[in-house]
């Protein structure tokens, strides 16, 4: 069981407080315990991915409040420079056009880019994921996307998509590259993925040698 001290030492970086991280306390044990998330090195590896996902349980839905710089450097298939300046911080109109007409969103007219946006601790994208993640959790989340937004669901997502992108596998290997591919689709974060991982990993280990008779 993960206790709120442990949490604000696992995020120590992101200064989470003893009253942010209390009401995570339940909702991730849940969580954790539903989808096989049992092992110290199992629970580290989830723990430092949502966590660099979620600026330490802070932030829970996708800002895309980019720059012009930044667009082109995150999403440049999708900007020109001039497109990129008439974007710039507008995440309403960045997130249906980087997201539309993909894994179940409409087009860009449709809206669905910003209503599908990553919501949750490890940011579910797109409506048909957010159809398979409420699928998966027995709860609707495609007519009510905000649920993600409750730390009970935002929590559970996660650990949902953790283990049904085979991440308990690739954490019981150490594998934090293979992880990050699976949650990011790609390498971003992955210093700070694995820094973390590394940091929390004894805070659990050592609760676990503390609780054996």
């Amino acid at each position: 069981m993960i206790t709120a001290a442990q949490l604000v030492t696992a995020y120590d970086k992101f200064r989470l407080t003893p009253a942010q991280a209390q009401p995570w306390v339940e909702p991730m044990n849940g969580a954790m315990a539903r989808f096989g998330i049992a092992t110290p090195q199992r629970q580290a590896a989830f723990l430092g991915q949502v966590g660099w996902e979620s600026a330490g349980l802070t932030q829970l839905a996708e800002n895309l409040n980019y720059s012009a710089e930044l667009l082109l450097q995150i999403f440049p298939k999708y900007f020109t420079a001039d497109e990129a300046r008439t974007f710039a911080r507008k995440p309403v109109a960045i997130a249906n056009r980087v997201y539309s007409s993909r894994y179940g969103n409409g087009n860009e007219a449709s809206g669905d880019g910003w209503k599908y946006r990553g919501r949750g601790l490890i940011q579910v994208t797109f409506r048909g994921n957010y159809r398979a993640c409420g699928t998966g959790l027995g709860v609707e989340l495609e007519s009510n996307p905000d649920a993600l937004l409750i730390p009970h669901h935002a929590a559970f997502s996660a650990a949902w998509y953790f283990q049904s992108h085979g991440c308990n596998q690739l954490a019981d290997a150490g594998d934090i590259v293979g992880i990050t591919r699976k949650i990011n689709g790609g390498s971003n974060g992955l210093e700070q993925r694995t820094a973390l991982y590394r940091h929390i990993l004894p805070i659990l280990a050592n609760q676990e040698r503390s609780n054996q008779p």
